[in-house]
């Protein structure tokens, strides 16, 4: 499967005046080190404080009114359904999101301040999509997954294009991966770009179902999954962003649970960037594999910031003092 970049254009202009274009950041002491130019992409810095935003209003946005009036509904690890609940309360609907019990309480106030119902599941047992099918069926709630829809993807891909319109000249570019839906749109932009333009996706080592699956040739369920990266503990990739990334992504990188701390603290050293772990994990990717990367500027997308104080100070505590020096580790790239 395959997906018209043209859906992608058309969540731009969905969006304008209601996602915001990011910055792209650079830093001449980062590309010294590297050897070559780096733009991350600071999406930690978006309304709700991660790119999930955009999938979400665009796919609440083009539903029809009778479809979205009883409500919306969505199962999430957290930004989705900060996400969701603005996008709701945007078109004056209500949102029902469906998160695991231990969700950060960062991720858990802003959900609550947006005005959506919470119901909680447990993130090593219960079975999210299931409950989430139930409660749209016993309301008749519109459901809007955080990746497994063509609207939600194209959402996410209007983060490529923008990095794209700013630094044509890209020749790699790294995504964190959970169901998948940022690689995917993200893929689906840079061919429409540049066909030659690789996109890489990556994940945590622990939660490494989408490489799994791409080896594999079809989609792998893996036991939950226990990383600091909760935002991509996903036990298996979702259906549609897989066919597209099957099919366009470069490969997959993954990464040990220190080198996503080590990449938070290189965001706050050399961008002053505050990243969740989970929208660090792209940075790690690079400084695992980046004698691996095609040659020339590389784009980084810092995928979200919604962090509690108190995880940030300890990743950065125990890592910050490490990280003058970049590491030199051997490249893993899948």
């Amino acid at each position: 499967m395959t997906m018209p970049v043209q859906h992608i254009l058309t969540a731009v202009e969905t969006l304008r005046g209601v996602a915001a274009r990011t910055p792209m950041l650079t830093s001449a002491a980062l590309n010294e080190l590297l050897g070559r130019t780096v733009w991350v992409k600071a999406e930690n810095q978006q309304r709700t404080g991660s790119f999930k935003l955009r999938g979400a209003y665009n796919a609440v946005a083009n539903r029809r009114e009778q479809e979205r009036h009883q409500g919306v509904i969505g199962g999430s690890s957290g930004n989705h359904a900060t996400a969701l609940a603005l996008a709701a309360r945007e078109f004056g609907v209500p949102a029902t999101v469906v998160v695991p019990g231990d969700l950060p309480a960062v991720k858990r106030q802003a959900i609550e301040t947006l005005g959506a119902r919470i119901v909680t599941y447990d993130r090593h047992s219960g079975r999210r999509e299931a409950l989430v099918h139930e409660l749209a069926q016993r309301s008749k709630l519109t459901i809007v997954p955080s990746a497994d829809h063509e609207l939600v993807i194209a959402g996410a891909g209007t983060v490529g294009w923008e990095m794209l319109q700013e630094a044509p000249d890209l020749k790699s570019l790294l995504v964190p991966v959970g169901g998948g839906g940022l690689a995917a749109g993200t893929s689906v932009a840079a061919t429409g770009h540049d066909p030659g333009l690789r996109v890489f996706g990556v994940e945590p080592a622990s939660a490494d179902d989408t490489h799994r699956s791409l080896r594999a040739g079809t989609r792998i369920s893996i036991p939950p999954p226990v990383t600091i990266a909760d935002g991509l503990g996903h036990r298996e990739p979702a259906r549609l962003p897989f066919a597209i990334n099957q099919r366009l992504l470069a490969g997959v990188i993954t990464i040990a649970e220190q080198e996503i701390s080590a990449a938070m603290a290189h965001l706050f050293r050399h961008f002053r960037l505050v990243a969740e772990p989970s929208g660090a994990v792209a940075f790690a990717g690079l400084l695992r594999a980046l004698p691996q990367l095609p040659d020339g500027p590389v784009g980084v997308v810092v995928s979200g910031g919604n962090v509690d104080w108190n995880t940030y100070r300890t990743q950065l505590d125990h890592t910050m003092p490490r990280t003058e020096y970049l590491p030199h580790a051997a490249p893993v790239l899948h």
